[in-house]
């Protein structure tokens, strides 16, 4: 599995799939989640409200509709309440979802943003931590996933996830 990263518009990428760093709710919201919908179309809005909800630490998939990638995976991470209450089993556990959906759905490639590090306040450090730790996992486990992109909004992400790399 090959890891690496870019700083991009997620919403632009043709990887098999990318994920949205979603709400319990599914519903639009705003960052990366509401730039996803945005490009996506109305559509996926509609398919999220079929689903209905999605706990914290799960992922649930869609069609990319207007989107590059031909699927969505929406990931739920943690709010960040000061570590101390699961939060890194939770975030780990969001990334896992997503790949374990990428592999039930025979997908090749994936784009990550990071997810939990906007309005759910989780450090980026931590947070980065545990993706790349999450992802190399999955991948030493045999995930079919040979490309994980992390996608990432500005030059301090991507030198997060390259110092873990």
């Amino acid at each position: 599995m090959e890891l690496t990263t870019r700083v991009v518009d997620i919403t632009t990428l043709d990887t098999d799939a990318i994920v949205n760093a979603a709400n319990e709710a599914l519903a639009p919201g705003g960052g990366v989640c509401g730039a996803i919908h945005r490009a996506a179309g109305p559509e996926l809005a509609r398919a999220c409200a079929a689903i209905g909800q999605c706990p914290t630490g799960e992922a649930r998939i869609t069609s990319g509709f207007r989107l590059p990638a031909k699927y969505v995976i929406h990931a739920v991470g943690p709010v960040w309440r000061g570590g101390g209450e699961g939060e890194a089993e939770l975030l780990a556990s969001a990334y896992r979802s997503a790949l374990r959906l990428a592999d039930e759905h025979g997908l090749r490639s994936i784009a990550f943003p990071a997810i939990s590090t906007g309005i759910y306040g989780y450090p980026l450090g931590q947070a980065t931590d545990v993706a790349v730790r999450a992802v190399r996992e999955c991948g030493e486990r045999g995930s079919g996933v040979q490309l994980v992109v992390f996608a990432c909004f500005g030059a301090e992400v991507e030198r997060a996830y390259r110092d873990r790399l």
